[in-house]
């Protein structure tokens, strides 16, 4: 950048004397005359906000148009900070004439202040000093009737990472507390000014202690973190389970650990959330289908869902499968997409632009690395290869990414031979790359395995790095300040200013996605004009206001709805849980009828073969009796035959058989 070469304040006065701020108040309309008028109005209400601090002077009346929407320009910027105000003069005045530097003649660092309203009533109050702050001196004249007053030197604190001076280049931190033990791997992320380390691998073991670096002192402090059992008392805690390669996300007031690689992997992926408030971690219960248990995935924060891509699983597989979570619900759901899908990977990293694309970029196989970009469009649920724009980045692995609007910051990995040095950002709208930095040497910025969080502190941008393994494992903490302004804190509020006349509602200032600023509604030519603007404005207002209550209503009905969902949801498992029970005391009925027919069974078999033998016997009896009754018979006939024999033998003389007798 031109003008890098000169540091705050003296920066900034050297613009403000480019633009046509003068000495003594003085402003030069040839300077001035090159900007739009809403440029310059915004510029004029920087300046004061930066040499001034926030206005406190009463509205001008109607009839001067043009001191009415100065005063509307520097009223709008409500409490900035002077400093920030300064970066932001000196950002819209690049962006508007980037050759300015080069055009500035000598200047004079005394600041100065066009007004020719009334004294502001109280100074900005100084800011306190604390913890790793860096002190500095900024002068201010106040013009006061037509005539400069000097004021009291104002102390600024710079503290955290506002210690940081240097833009779009790599600086160490110098932080107090015991440092974690150096990893790569591991899972980091953003949440309360604090950034939270969990996990990793060092020296092929892997970690389960949980660290936080507070952004404000840059100080390390481990957290003592217990995991809630899941039993019905809930004072019962254990450890948690070491893992690597696993993704943190935040949500709300407290962040999930997804997925990632463990001692003892479990069939499907486990998640975790963890509570700052209690310190305890706790396993999720989820639904649906649970995806195969890995490491090595990409989790993008979609709206209210992550999405899921790739990893390796525990049998060192590589997978392209996509999954999503809905996190009201906690429901896990398979997609399957159209179009070509990146090939299976793991180690690469993605990002999510306007909440419908999601990007993939790079990493790696087990024998190659990858620089393609995919994209996946989750409305129509289709893959894509679309044509990129710059320089084309080389293949890599274990890179970590973070997003700031529409840009998307690639920093580390390697390419199976060495640490990538440089990094790099795409503009996701554009598609365009471009290099923003480039490291030298085997520093931990060229490492594998290393983290990427983005943090707003103070109005500016930070990207900070931590760990990563490059032939040593790392436990260092870089941060990159850029040289873009936080969309929040360039957003001016709008604010109702009642008149005696007439109630006029004050122009907006928003921060398009380009990171210019615009001032919608200013027009100081016209009086007439500047009415029926004020009226629009305050139709648009009470038609956003309106909009906004009816959105407000839609999702008090949709939470509604779905804590209604939820509830039935409850009952159904309720109930679900009950009629398990009953199936089961019916299985087990089933299995003692099953039982005691068996038994019956064997009895009636017992019972036949016992029948069948009665049977047989019945009839050796049967065969028993007619052989004793004609046995009785044959007894009688003989009998008879005696007997009618013995007494035809005495009539006739004939003597008895001998044999008879």
């Amino acid at each position: 950048m031109a003008s890098s070469g000169l540091a705050y304040p003296d920066r900034f006065y050297a613009a403000a004397a480019y633009a046509g701020f003068g000495p003594g108040g003085a402003t030069s309309s040839a300077a001035i005359s090159r900007f739009q008028n809403d440029v310059a109005l915004l510029l004029y209400g920087l300046h004061q906000q930066a040499t001034v601090g926030p206005c406190n002077v009463p509205k001008p009346r109607a009839w001067n148009p043009v001191e009415q929407s100065k005063w509307t320009s520097w009223h709008g910027l409500g409490s900035m900070p002077s400093a920030e105000a300064m970066r932001l003069f000196v950002k819209i005045l690049e962006e508007e004439d980037p050759g300015w530097y080069s055009r500035v003649p000598e200047f004079n660092s005394e600041p100065v202040v066009d007004i020719q309203m009334h004294k502001p009533k109280e100074e900005p109050q100084v800011v306190p000093a604390s913890t790793n702050g860096t002190l500095f001196s900024e002068p201010k004249i106040v013009s006061e009737n037509g005539s400069s007053v000097e004021t009291q030197d104002k102390d600024v604190i710079l503290e955290g990472l506002s210690t940081v001076s240097s833009h779009d280049e790599w600086t160490p931190l110098s932080i107090s507390g015991h440092r974690p033990k150096p990893r790569y791997e591991h899972g980091a992320t953003v949440l309360q000014d604090k950034m939270y380390i969990f996990g990793g691998n060092h020296n092929g073991r892997y970690l389960s202690d949980l660290q936080a670096l507070d952004l404000k002192s840059l100080t390390w402090s481990k957290i003592d973190a217990k995991l809630q059992a899941e039993s019905s008392d809930s004072a019962k805690t254990s450890q948690i389970a070491p893992c690597a390669g696993h993704s943190l996300i935040t949500w709300g007031n407290k962040f999930f650990s997804i997925a990632g690689h463990t001692k003892d992997p479990s069939e499907g992926i486990t998640v975790k959330e963890f509570d700052p408030h209690t310190c305890t971690w706790s396993i999720v219960r989820t639904y649906g289908k649970s995806p195969v248990s890995r490491g090595g995935q990409t989790v993008t924060l979609v709206g209210t869902t992550l999405v899921l891509f790739g990893g390796e699983d525990a049998k060192r597989c590589l997978l392209n499968d996509l999954h999503i979570l809905d996190l009201e619900t906690m429901t896990w759901d398979d997609v399957d997409a159209i179009g070509t899908p990146p090939s299976p990977r793991s180690d690469h990293a993605a990002a999510c632009h306007a909440d419908r694309y999601l990007l993939i970029f790079g990493g790696g196989s087990h024998a190659t690395c990858f620089n393609d970009l995919h994209v996946l469009d989750l409305q129509t649920m289709e893959w894509s290869r679309p044509k990129q724009q710059g320089l084309t980045p080389s293949p890599r692995a274990g890179h970590a990414g973070a997003t700031i609007g529409e840009n998307w910051y690639i920093v580390g990995g390697g390419n199976n031979k060495s640490g990538v040095s440089e990094t790099l950002v795409l503009n996701m709208s554009t598609l365009t790359w471009s290099v923003v930095s480039t490291v030298e040497g085997r520093v931990p910025l060229a490492s594998e395995g290393m983290t990427l969080v983005h943090s707003n502190y103070n109005g500016y941008d930070y990207l900070i790095s931590f760990g990563g393994y490059n032939g040593r494992y790392s436990n260092e903490v870089y941060t990159l300040k850029l040289n873009l302004k936080s969309d929040s804190k360039s957003t001016v509020k709008e604010e109702t200013v009642s008149d005696t006349t007439s109630r006029v509602v004050e122009p907006e200032v928003e921060t398009s996605q380009d990171g210019k600023i615009r001032e919608i509604a200013m027009d100081s030519a016209d009086s007439d004009v500047k009415n029926n603007s004020d009226e629009a404005s305050e139709q648009l207002l009470a038609a956003l206001k309106a909009e906004k209550e009816e959105l407000e209503a839609l999702l008090n009905r949709e939470q509604l709805q779905t804590v209604q969902l939820k509830e039935e949801i409850s009952h159904a498992e309720n109930r679900n849980l009950e009629l398990t029970k009953e199936l089961q005391a019916v299985r087990g009925q089933l299995a003692a009828e099953q039982s005691r027919c068996f038994k019956l069974e064997v009895d009636v078999a017992e019972l036949r073969q016992k029948l069948q033998s009665m049977d047989a016997l019945e009839k050796e009896v049967e065969l028993l009796r007619r052989q004793r009754a004609a046995s009785e018979q044959a007894a009688l006939d003989a009998k008879q035959r005696q007997s009618s024999g013995g007494m035809w033998g005495w009539l006739v003389g004939t003597p008895p058989d001998k044999s008879e007798s």
